[in-house]
């Protein structure tokens, strides 16, 4: 039978869209599913300041009443404008195993994108940076943080297929946490602290770091800003990403750097993976998602580092031995054995080189496409 395509305008069919996934990952022992509540939050006009400045169009595939798979399509005004790219982005793309599947979704976005004047179609990209991004091309047996993306191994063959051709990757990495902090480490970080004045944020709740978290976001638009894909947050963005996320970090795990001035130059936010708890709570905290996430933090057996940034002007300077320090210590004192890296373009040697001083291991790799309209 064939495939019909339908648009998302009700609340009950984005709930179908954020569902879906749950039904085709079943089975799939890497796949980490979004909370639904987020994720309905995220897709919600009314909630997500996005939405100013992002044109979107979500899209069902269905065969026989049932749904075979999902897109979303995504204008960012503010990325055309800041990058000149007439590009639009696909994203929240899941499907079946099925290429005629996989052709009517994308013909579907594609065509609106042609219509709203765009030249070209990237992604899987949302509406910023910090969305899961990207088709996972290695590390299919390999678990994610619980911010990364996951897809079997049928997606980039059937996007190649499409005419879809690699723009970018991201590298990921495990890594072994040492028996002590690294003497290299420690002896950059005096060297560092004592040259420029520095010092690192004594913080054990959240609440003493939430005064700086304006200002780890105004530097996160600094050091991004040249990255790929990267669109500078709006000041209500700022605000939505700490009343989201920064009110529920670890402060044992979470370092901010700070100059004499108290002006922040550097951080790093990791947290204690979370990506089986949320296996097991199936998208919602109750009733009992909130326990598993809970015994997640309480006993972790793995960090997730999510997200670092340093000042441009600060950067190469071995700032980052000041928070890498700290988290070392931090987890060796809990008895973690290794971490995940979050996805890092594969050009940006400067992060890369700060998990040259452990033992590591690249093992998962994500790939951002692209294809003329």
């Amino acid at each position: 039978m064939a495939i019909e395509i339908r648009k998302v305008r009700s609340r009950r069919a984005l709930k179908r869209f954020i569902r879906f996934p749950f039904r085709l990952y079943n089975n799939h022992k890497q796949w980490i599913p979004p909370l639904i509540k987020g994720e309905m939050n995220n897709l919600n006009r009314k909630s997500n300041p996005a939405f100013d400045h992002c044109e979107t169009i979500f899209l069902l595939a269905y065969r026989d009443g049932k749904v075979v798979g999902r897109i979303a399509g995504i204008i960012n005004h503010r990325y055309i404008e800041q990058w000149g790219k007439k590009d639009a982005r696909f994203c929240w793309f899941d499907a079946i195993d099925d290429r005629e599947v996989f052709y009517t979704l994308f013909s579907a976005v594609e065509e609106w994108a042609r219509t709203q004047g765009m030249e070209r179609m990237v992604g899987p990209m949302g509406f910023t940076t910090f969305e899961r991004q990207g088709i996972l091309v290695q590390g299919f047996d390999e678990m994610p943080t619980f911010a990364g993306s996951y897809n079997p191994p049928y997606y980039p063959e059937y996007l190649e297929l499409q005419g879809y051709e690699k723009e970018i990757e991201y590298l990921e990495y495990e890594l072994t946490v040492p028996e002590q902090v690294p003497e290299k480490i420690i002896k950059i970080s005096n060297i560092v602290r004592e040259r420029y004045g520095l010092r690192l944020l004594k913080a054990s709740t959240t609440r003493e770091m939430l005064p700086y978290a304006d200002q780890v976001f105004r530097l996160l638009n600094s050091a991004y800003k040249p990255l790929y894909g990267f669109t500078e947050l709006t000041e209500k963005q700022i605000a939505y990403f700490v009343n989201r996320y920064f009110k529920v970090i670890k402060p044992e795990y979470t370092s901010i750097v700070l100059d004499r001035d108290n002006r922040v130059l550097g951080f790093q936010i990791s947290m204690p993976s979370l990506s089986k708890a949320l296996q097991k709570a199936r998208g919602r905290l109750f009733p009992f998602g909130w326990f598993y996430v809970m015994m997640a933090l309480k006993k972790p057996e793995r960090l997730d580092t999510l997200l670092t940034g340093v000042l441009p002007e600060y950067q190469s300077k071995g700032v980052n031995a000041l928070y890498m320090s700290a988290l070392t210590a931090a987890a060796i004192r809990n008895g973690i054995k290794h971490a995940e890296s979050n996805g890092e373009l594969e050009e940006n040697i400067k992060v890369q080189n700060t998990w040259r001083y452990f033992q590591s291991r690249q093992h998962r790799r994500s790939r951002i496409y692209a294809r003329q309209l």
